[in-house]
């Protein structure tokens, strides 16, 4: 548990913390955005579009973020379509094919000051603000290189 967790109005001045592992080197979270190699996923969709992916080098776990030379990950940004009633989550792209670490997913875009609930997202349990609403931009870590192929949705084929 953290400290933003306990009191979520601190989201307005801290980021919430993000484990190093999971995401690509140089990767750095902000109250709205998160920086991976010094590229705004904020900026990425106002280039690209949703869904998106921007892939850097991953980070030797256990090593406080050393880059590794071999290793690849990838970060996925994609706007949420639905939310049910019962809190199932529906994204514009296709997370089941990919290796997402969902116990990372971020709300990027805005600031949220509400406590956080868990939502489901492909059949996992994510933990989001509990005022996430249908266009708000989520970003995902994801082990290996990903390309925008792999995320297509039924409906975008």
């Amino acid at each position: 548990m953290t400290l933003t967790s306990i009191l979520p109005t601190l989201r307005a001045s801290i980021p919430d913390p993000l484990t190093i592992d999971r995401w690509p080197e140089w990767t750095h979270p902000t109250t709205t955005d998160v920086i991976v190699s010094g590229v705004s996923m904020l900026r990425l969709v106002d280039i690209c579009d949703t869904p998106c992916v921007h892939i850097a080098a991953a980070v030797i776990p256990g090593t406080h973020g050393r880059p590794s030379d071999r290793e690849q990950a990838s970060v996925v940004v994609a706007r949420i379509t639905s939310i049910d009633r019962l809190g199932v989550l529906t994204l514009d792209a296709d997370l089941g094919a990919v290796p997402a670490h969902l116990d990372e997913v971020r709300m990027i875009g805005r600031t949220s000051t509400r406590h956080t609930r868990p939502f489901q997202l492909g059949g996992a349990a994510v933990t989001l603000p509990e005022d996430v609403a249908v266009g708000d931009l989520v970003a995902v870590p994801c082990a290996g290189s990903i390309s925008c192929r792999q995320l297509r949705t039924a409906a975008a084929s």
